[in-house]
């Protein structure tokens, strides 16, 4: 038989799963092509050395209790490097006060009102008290804009100061734009069966007690060892600095994919490669393009998604700087300076205080800081050199420390993040149906089922045994 051809579209975390699960599932003789269009595989996932220290300045960790991530990683041979957080604690800032981030929450949505009073005013906390006695909510079968069901039962105060922030470290995005079966799945079902109130449906979805397995991990080499060992044990041929621009089906069911230089002098000019199967791992707009022709459903509901841009300013502080004794500080939307100024962060991650081994005794301390909200681009208008300033400021505001940095690193990651707006399910729905009628063709990525590393290894897993069962 003719060895098996696939082309994967796509060098992100979902990408590099699927080449890695086909080369698995297909054999040493197949033929799986990588198209990148960036100088690097790995998206969003990418380590740097930060004052000799590896540093994640993407992504920088996975959930623990989804199980795809740990699976791969272990099956990968990287068992040995997983980790979990420190117990060092998270704090916001809102009310212009820093304080400990409330226990038993759901994205911010309170199990019990008491615990998210510290955040809040007296009238705020009055307001969430209320929400148990207000009429049982109803949903619509559709979807619902989170922040309007939110600002309904516990006024605006809760949005805009603990769930804004707490979503806006997962999609760089905020309530009043996302919606609730997209992004909480969990709380609308409790509500579909009967649950009285928003806070008592909260209290369903989260354990009685705390649970003793951690929630999130990493790699101690950095998330970029999970890259690495993908793009090794897939053996695939990797061609990077190329766009794909075109997908066409060819005579007999296969594909001919057009490419070209993503900047001049990277590649041929343009390039065509054949294959029997393709997945596509690359955002919405760019899956929406090369599926106009092949499968116009499935791009007419992927262009109907948003991305939101952000950054991360890595800084490596002098070494015996102390940081405050927690994990980190998000910023609700808002937030001043006590001279007025606006903070640019949304949120610091203290790095040496949330991971044992990010900077062991001696080393200098390594902190992020994400910079980016959806529909806010005027931050992200500003020189590295500005936004590595303007970042210290805020640090110093937040903490006392203004240590000149030792290495500094800004990151840009601009539209990476997909919004899950009211309707997505319903939107991603479509997508897949439309795809599922074209033979030998696939997606995968964020912008499916869940923007996390386990929730992207899931389509991509899928994806490929997709192509590989037809």
């Amino acid at each position: 038989m003719t060895p098996a051809r696939v082309a994967v579209v796509g060098g992100g975390i979902s990408g590099l799963a699927a080449a890695y699960r086909l080369r698995r599932l297909l054999g040493d003789a197949a033929a799986i092509t990588v198209f990148e269009q960036g100088s690097r595989l790995g998206g969003k996932l990418r380590t740097v050395e930060l004052a000799g220290r590896p540093f994640d300045v993407g992504a920088e960790a996975f959930l623990a209790r989804r199980p795809e991530a740990v699976a791969l990683a272990t099956e990968l041979g990287l068992a040995g490097q997983l980790t979990h957080p420190t117990a060092a604690r998270a704090t916001m800032r809102a009310g212009g006060r820093t304080s400990a981030l409330p226990p038993r929450t759901l994205m911010g949505v309170p199990a019990d009102p008491g615990a998210v009073a510290d955040v809040l005013s007296e009238e705020g906390a009055r307001a969430v008290a209320a929400e148990p006695g207000l009429p049982r909510p109803a949903l619509p079968d559709g979807d619902v804009a989170l922040g309007a069901l939110l600002r309904e039962r516990f006024g605006d105060e809760l949005v805009d100061r603990l769930v804004d922030p707490l979503l806006g470290g997962v999609y760089a995005g905020g309530a009043d734009g996302l919606g609730l079966r997209a992004t909480l799945p969990g709380l609308a079902a409790a509500v579909d069966s009967g649950a009285g109130s928003l806070t008592a449906a909260a209290a369903a979805q989260l354990p009685g007690t705390p649970a003793r397995e951690p929630v999130f991990a990493t790699l101690t080499g950095g998330l970029g060892s999970l890259v690495d060992a993908l793009d090794k044990h897939a053996a695939a041929d990797v061609r990077l600095g190329t766009t794909v621009r075109a997908l066409d089906r060819v005579p007999g069911g296969g594909w001919r994919l057009t490419a070209g230089a993503a900047a001049p002098g990277h590649a041929p000019a343009e390039a065509e490669t054949e294959a029997d199967a393709v997945v596509l791992a690359v955002p919405a707009p760019a899956a929406a393009r090369l599926l106009g022709g092949v499968a116009p459903g499935a791009a007419a509901a992927l262009a109907e998604m948003e991305l939101a841009s952000m950054a991360v300013v890595a800084l490596a502080l002098p070494p015996g700087t102390a940081l405050p004794d927690a994990s980190g500080v998000l910023i609700a939307a808002g937030e001043r300076h006590r001279d007025g100024t606006p903070f640019t962060a949304k949120a610091f991650t203290f790095s040496a205080r949330k991971w044992a081994h990010v900077a062991p005794d001696g080393a200098p301390p390594l902190i992020r800081g994400s910079v980016g909200r959806f529909g806010e681009t005027a931050p992200l208008r500003a020189t590295d050199d500005e936004l590595v300033r303007l970042v210290r400021a805020d640090l110093a505001e937040l903490t006392g420390v203004s240590a000149e940095p030792v290495a500094t690193l800004v990151t840009r990651w601009g539209g990476g993040l997909p919004q899950y707006a009211p309707g997505h399910a319903e939107r991603v729905a479509r997508a897949e149906r439309a795809v599922a009628a074209v033979p030998g063709l696939a997606i995968a990525g964020a912008a499916l089922h869940g923007v996390g590393i386990p929730a992207c290894i899931a389509t991509a897993d899928a994806a490929a045994r997709r192509v590989v069962g037809r």
